[in-house]
């Protein structure tokens, strides 16, 4: 005899057979090697990606530190100036 659930799951059973229709192991095959190429090539563009990101970061840093390095010479320039221009009143003014 079966209880209601067992002939629940026999009729379940029963009914999902008429509708799944098992593939040949060939196609099953074919597409997990086409799945798997596709995650090479995801995987492979990810990390080409990664680099491009790292080497971005990098160029950054630089130019930042080149921002920098400007900021300091004109800051220096500007002070080269102010006092050129006082000793130049200085001497216009003994003149």
């Amino acid at each position: 005899q079966l209880s209601s659930l067992d002939k629940t799951d026999v009729a379940f059973s029963e009914g999902s057979q008429s509708l799944y229709k098992p593939e040949p192991l060939e196609k099953v095959l074919n597409v997990v090697s086409k799945l798997m190429a596709l995650i090479l090539i995801l995987t492979r563009d990810f990390f080409q990606l990664s680099e491009r990101a790292a080497t971005d970061a990098s160029y950054v840093q630089e130019l930042d530190g080149i921002l920098k390095e400007a900021r300091t010479i004109e800051n220096h320039l500007k002070q080269k100036r102010e006092s050129l221009k006082q000793r130049f009143t200085v001497i216009a003014n003994t003149l």
